[in-house]
């Protein structure tokens, strides 16, 4: 219980200690930057996943139609 306690005293800390730090212009700038390098960091995971599950669906349907096609003959 009492490492739960210092985690919230610690998260609230930090907190109050980023609301103090952007009231100021270069701790605006400092979440800005920070803000747009996990935005970019989120759109390369995204990218990358979306082509992984292309990827994954034309392997599927490439299999898919050669078994019709097996079917057929």
């Amino acid at each position: 219980m009492r490492k739960f306690v210092l985690f919230v005293f610690g998260v609230a800390t930090g907190f109050v200690a980023a609301h103090f730090v952007n009231q100021s212009p270069g701790g605006r700038r400092f979440f800005e930057r920070l803000n747009r390098g996990l935005a970019e960091l989120t759109n390369a995971f995204t990218s990358g996943y979306e082509a992984a599950e292309r990827e994954q669906f034309d392997e599927e349907l490439e299999r898919t139609l050669k078994g019709l096609d097996a079917k057929d003959s």
